[in-house]
């Protein structure tokens, strides 16, 4: 990732011998192959540009995409939420562009996804492999989610759709004991109507959270809030497997 002398952020694919083209001036690729992280390159204006390994989080805010990502912030939530861990078995169903994934696969997790959209499976596969590579264990399945499961015992799904409420009952047959399900939606009505459903099946310890991100401008004595925050995004609502309910007094 390319920064110049105004923040501003420009993310590129190193090739050798080829060029970036800016306002700011032209940045030979080859200067950047092989630079320490963290140093200045100039361009063919003598302008200098700062140059370091782009974040998950800055990838995916500023990758192509074909679908809605979810924010970095909702999905740093989503791996604590959900307690995602190495090795987990974990279906994502709503793959999308592959933000979500990429997340949950560098936390180590096992990934079979559901998606409708062959475009947008073929997308997120894209995606994956030019960032984390091909080892990496990322099955997708042009599948609708609502019409069924067939893996079981699994320790995670997640949820990116419309109507995670049709999903609860394959759910419920498809994780294990103690497994957590989460669904991430934009709206409350959707998320009530989800949260309902739950009640009916064998969850329970459902927990419903919005997370705001505001950053703060610090420069000498002035120190305030930044004008600009990102707020509502979406709703994360997780559950457990339960295998049986303590009655209420």
């Amino acid at each position: 990732m390319l920064i110049d002398a105004k923040d501003r952020q420009y993310l590129i694919t190193l090739k050798p011998d080829a060029a970036f083209h800016t306002h700011a001036g032209i940045i030979q690729h080859n200067d950047v192959i092989g630079a320490v992280e963290g140093s200045l390159i100039k361009g063919n204006t003598e302008r200098s540009f700062l140059v370091v390994r782009p974040t998950l989080s800055e990838v995916i805010l500023k990758m192509p995409r074909g679908a809605q990502v979810i924010y970095p912030k909702d999905l740093g939530t989503i791996l604590m939420q959900a307690d995602i861990g190495p090795g987990m078995r974990v279906l994502e169903a709503g793959v999308g562009s592959g933000a979500l994934s990429m997340t949950l696969l560098r936390a180590g997790a096992l990934i079979t996804g559901y998606e409708i959209r062959e475009d947008f499976a073929e997308h997120a596969k894209k995606t994956v492999r030019e960032y984390l590579g091909d080892d990496v264990h990322y099955d997708i399945h042009i599948r609708d989610v609502t019409l069924g499961i067939d893996e079981v015992d699994l320790d995670r799904i997640i949820l990116d759709m419309p109507e995670p409420s049709l999903v609860v009952e394959h759910a419920e047959k498809a994780l294990r004991p103690g497994g957590i399900l989460l669904a991430y939606l934009p709206t409350i009505n959707q998320t009530q109507l989800f949260r309902e459903t739950l009640r009916k099946h064998q969850f329970g310890l459902e927990e419903t959270v919005e997370i705001f991100r505001r950053t703060w401008h610090i420069d000498g004595r002035s120190v305030r809030p930044d004008h600009r925050m990102v707020g509502h995004t979406g709703f994360l609502t997780s559950a457990r497997r339960l295998v049986g309910r303590p009655e209420k007094d």
